[in-house]
């Protein structure tokens, strides 16, 4: 076993346990008693699903899915904040 395969390896063990955490951020946004709690929960879902992507960039040698992930990013961001902004102000004007 070469170090190429084998860190290709625990590049999706990584993406496994990332995948784990989404599951368990996702019940947190689920059981989340505040508002505040569940965009919370929803952004760290939206960050590590960029981390996957990032993973998966690096396993297949594919860097255009570095551009997805960058889009995904400025996406998830901006949703957060125009939620943030409608439970603050009840409006997004």
């Amino acid at each position: 076993m070469n170090l190429g395969s084998m860190l290709d390896s625990l590049y999706g063990l990584g993406a496994i346990l990332v995948m784990v955490m989404i599951f368990m951020s996702l019940i947190r946004a689920l059981i989340g008693p505040t508002a505040p709690d569940r965009i919370a929960a929803i952004s760290i879902i939206g960050t590590k699903t960029l981390v996957i992507i990032t993973l998966i960039a690096r396993i297949y040698g594919q860097l255009y899915f570095l551009d997805i992930a960058m889009v995904y990013a400025l996406m998830s961001f901006i949703t957060t904040i125009g939620v943030a902004k409608y439970l603050e102000k009840g409006a997004l004007d």
